[in-house]
């Protein structure tokens, strides 16, 4: 095959792949597709819940696709079973390598709660169901079919393309990417651009796109352990002052607390650009000056409502983990529990924690961090979100590509502490609803998704890697 024709290929699959519509899809094309589809639905059935993680098998799964594609890809251990899988598609080196980032990783599912088994990859009513469909297994195969699409079609790359499929993100990472950049940064060095989870394309209920949405920026976790100590003794005769009644208090009085209102920059742009789609035109005005707005008790009330919102523009505590007896007629001589506390970017942790101890009133209840890293961000004017906002335009004309404050975390903050930018972007369609199987019971993705993400992500990857 002759470059012209490579070229001509690959300018071919290109348009179809700017359509977005069904029926325009090359044999060559359909193919991709479906079998996005048949890996992803395997790869489902792969139980990585974290913990233990068990991410070996991910690995191992990705590993005997590489070498059937002849990609050269390795295998990294963080501890026994802890898998990292590395695969790199060379370049001429004339621009920084890509990386295509996915955690392996899963959080638990609790199986009584879901209409399928969680680990059966079922399709049913037009979607795959399965624990990770969304957070991150889909990206994941989503990446690879990019990648391999690339390497099948014999495009020239300026840029290596990187496959970095990590362990452990579910649990801060310290074994995945937090591994890999600290024991093997020399395959990872010369990265110009992260792409990771994180932004999606924002949908209404109906499925009128809305919004691209990118991460560039994220709440950074302060987790924290709460213990006290008691005097114990048995179920029959309750003390007042017990480790659990003394917690409980405490964390009553965490639930009471409201943190303080306060709009980022990034998040003041962020509803500033999305104003305009707002149908009331009172709300409009109110979004784009935030800050403003919401030293108004209604309209704050009104806009906080929404879990999403809330998180933007406030420091955020959930209680998650709590220990006590392991014997219902014991009085424990501790008692624990952990807090998910999420700070904005601009908050000092050791000025929230003098806050915190300040709401509990009872010094003799240790308060010790359990994740906390410094917050981090990436450039808005990289060549990444050009070459999005070109590609959303062709897909949904006039289109705005947003950068929220993401609430949770992700991977990126490795990369980003190493001056590697990293971006949050997903190329799927996600409601409201959708999003709350993210770490919810029966989390799934819409087959019309892995099909529409698949050409989308390839679309991107060729454009900042030729």
């Amino acid at each position: 095959m002759t470059i012209r024709t490579l070229v001509l290929c690959a300018v071919g699959l290109a348009l179809t792949a700017l359509t977005g519509m069904k029926g325009t899809a090359s044999a060559d094309e359909s193919a991709l597709e479906q079998q996005a589809m048949s890996l992803l639905t395997q790869y489902l059935r792969i139980d990585t819940t974290n913990p233990p993680g068990s991410e070996i098998k991910a690995a191992e799964f990705f590993k005997a696709i590489f070498d059937r594609e002849g990609i050269e890809a390795r295998i990294f251990e963080s501890a026994p079973g802890r898998g990292n899988i590395y695969a790199r598609l060379k370049g001429n080196g004339s621009k920084k390598a890509i990386v295509l980032l996915n955690h392996m990783d899963v959080v638990p599912a609790y199986r009584q709660l879901w209409s399928v088994d969680p680990f059966a990859g079922v399709v049913k009513d037009g979607y795959l169901w399965g624990r990770g469909s969304l957070d991150m297994k889909g990206m994941g195969i989503v990446e690879l079919m990019a990648m391999l699409a690339l390497k099948r079609q014999g495009i020239p790359l300026n840029a290596d393309v990187i496959f970095l499929g990590v362990a452990d993100e579910e649990a801060g990472g310290a074994m995945g990417a937090g591994f890999m950049l600290k024991e093997h940064f020399n395959l990872l060095e010369d990265a110009g651009t992260v792409l990771n989870e994180g932004g999606s394309i924002y949908a209404s209920e109906s499925g009128k796109v809305l919004h691209y949405d990118v991460e560039t920026a994220q709440k950074t976790p302060f987790w924290l352990m709460l213990t006290v100590t008691g005097k114990p003794g048995h179920g029959s005769a309750p003390r007042a002052d017990s480790a659990v009644t003394r917690l409980i208090e405490a964390l009553y009085r965490i639930v009471r607390y409201q943190t303080p209102l306060k709009v980022e920059p990034i998040v003041q742009q962020f509803y500033a650009d999305i104003a305009d789609l707002d149908p009331n035109p009172e709300t409009r005005e109110s979004l784009k000056d935030l800050s403003k707005s919401l030293l108004n008790p209604a309209f704050a009330a009104e806009f906080t409502k929404s879990p999403f919102a809330n998180a933007r523009v406030r420091n955020t505590i959930s209680i998650t983990m709590l220990e006590g007896s392991n014997k219902v007629n014991v009085i424990p001589a501790l008692a624990s529990a952990q807090l998910d506390v999420r700070l904005l970017p601009s908050q000092d942790p050791q000025q929230f924690l003098d806050e915190l101890r300040t709401i509990i009133a009872d010094d003799s209840i240790r308060i010790e961090p359990v994740l906390s890293f410094v917050p981090s961000s990436s450039p808005t004017d990289a060549e990444f979100l050009q070459v999005l906002r070109e590609i959303a335009n062709n897909l949904h004309p006039g289109v705005k590509v947003a950068t929220p404050l993401a609430i949770g975390f992700t991977d990126c903050h490795y990369f980003r502490e190493r001056s590697i930018p990293c971006y949050g972007f997903m190329p799927f369609k996600r409601t409201d609803k959708d999003a709350e199987g993210i770490h919810g019971h029966d989390e799934r993705i819409s087959v019309e998704n892995v099909t529409f993400g698949t050409r989308v992500m390839y679309e991107m990857l060729r454009r900042m890697a030729t």
